[in-house]
């Protein structure tokens, strides 16, 4: 059954769904369309909105790059690859990979989204070459669905911001929510434990049968950067070459990125994306040996960098355009004024989920929502750290139709959108059934 519902919508969104690069400019035009005759903004005014919202996703677009780009290198290292290698080794068969795959990458998007990411698209691509006869496409997708949990997780923007003293929504919920009442609450670690365990069979019973799968070349799959001992040979005849072939400079880097590390952890930091590319890099060139072979490495993972730098100034447009015309506030505002105290959680988590299309972060989302669906939520008696963790999932469950955040994924593995997006869809509805039955049950 679910083989057929899967194929159908593969076949659906491979010949519908544009690249990821169109499907931002068409966004960008609707919601310039809907400022209009919605939100009442003029064309210019839409203009200015779309102009202004461009470039404030500048250095969110410089973190996403590092971090896949710096991940990539890291897994590209000796000691690294043994270890996918090994976890890529535990399964027998290609359904098996599969749900380890989804599994692995769940677990490490609810610690970390940026790490989950990453290591789930990785683990993925050594599965490919190490399973036989695996679906490479619903290998990724798997390792891609992973992500809708990370808003329930350690990293989620939402319930950290409500527990960080001095946040804007503060002075709107009238207090702190601590995350013992949001991440570690009853709610979410139910919500939470039910997702990371269904899904890997959900994905497991997507496989499709053996004459309908695409299986990759292992050649294509082997980015392994190869070590040449022309270059690493000590007796180089110039000093340049002494230089970058050796480990003493690389040691000395990943003396001083341990160090601080070490202290950051120490001090009470606790994970972000910052710290997630820090750890990254500075594995990354202690494992590599030398300066060479890291730069070598770091330059194949750029190639996979380039839709993140041309989209996400064009999703800060929209978002822009979502802010500054009032449509995202109109949006929340419509799911208000149907909902009564029993459905509220179920369409704040549906208005985040629309919101999240047009405005592709969770910080960003909080900001636009809180100030609606709070004492929306607190005038029909719903306490705030439920309808809080209503917009989080919401926020993380229509990112697996959302093309913004499988740019790195995508990239890592080489595929398009159009590849994955048809699995993707089934996770939809089904994480969709779940959370909507939690906040209503629970």
């Amino acid at each position: 059954m679910l083989k057929k519902i899967s194929r159908f919508f593969v076949n659906l969104v491979q010949k519908y769904l544009p690249d990821p690069f169109i499907f931002a400019v068409i966004l960008t035009f609707i919601v310039f369309f809907m400022g209009m005759f919605i939100a009442g903004n003029s064309a210019l005014e839409m203009v200015n909105h779309w102009g202004e919202g461009f470039w404030n996703l500048l250095a969110f677009a410089m973190q996403m790059s590092l971090i896949l780009v710096t991940g990539h290198a890291l897994a590209n290292s000796n000691l690294f690859k043994k270890i996918l290698v090994k976890i890529a080794k535990i399964p027998n068969g290609p359904g098996q990979a599969i749900a380890l795959t989804t599994f692995i990458a769940a677990i490490a998007c609810w610690i970390n989204w940026g790490f989950g990411l990453v290591i789930g698209a990785l683990l993925a691509k050594e599965m490919a070459r190490q399973v036989e006869s695996v679906d490479y496409p619903l290998l990724i997708a798997s390792a891609y669905s992973g992500f809708i949990v990370w808003h329930a997780g350690l990293a989620g923007s939402v319930p950290l911001t409500v527990a960080t003293e001095g946040n804007f929504s503060q002075e709107i919920i009238g207090s702190l929510i601590p995350i013992s009442e949001t991440i570690f609450s009853p709610l979410n670690i139910i919500l939470s434990l039910v997702v990371i365990i269904t899904i890997p069979i959900v994905n497991k019973f997507m496989l499709p049968d053996k004459e309908d799968r695409i299986i990759v070349d292992k050649a294509v799959l082997n980015d392994t950067v190869e070590e040449d001992d022309d270059l690493v040979n000590s007796q180089t005849e110039f000093f340049a070459d002494k230089i970058e072939t050796s480990p003493i400079l690389s040691y000395l880097v990943g003396l001083l990125g341990a160090t601080y590390i070490i202290t950051y952890f120490m001090g009470g930091g606790g994970l972000n994306l910052n710290i997630v590319i820090f750890i990254f890099f500075t594995l990354g060139i202690i494992l590599h040996k030398t300066p060479r072979r890291y730069l070598a490495a770091f330059n194949e993972a750029v190639k996979g960098a380039g839709g993140i730098i041309l989209q996400f100034p064009l999703y800060a447009g929209i978002m822009g355009m979502m802010v500054g015309s009032g449509l995202a506030t109109i949006i929340s505002q419509w799911f208000v004024s149907f909902s009564t105290a029993n459905t509220f959680p179920v369409f704040s988590f549906l208005s985040a989920g629309l919101v999240n299309f047009f405005v592709p972060s969770g910080g960003g989302q909080w900001a636009v929502q809180a100030p609606v669906m709070i004492p929306a939520g607190a005038e029909l008696g719903v306490p705030a750290y439920k309808t809080a963790m209503a917009v989080a999932w919401g926020d993380a469950w229509t990112n697996m139709i959302q093309p913004f955040w499988a740019l790195p994924a995508l990239g890592i593995a080489g595929l398009g959108a159009r590849d994955i997006m048809g699995y993707c869809i089934v996770i939809l509805i089904w994480v969709g059934l779940i959370a909507s039955a939690g906040f209503l049950i629970l």
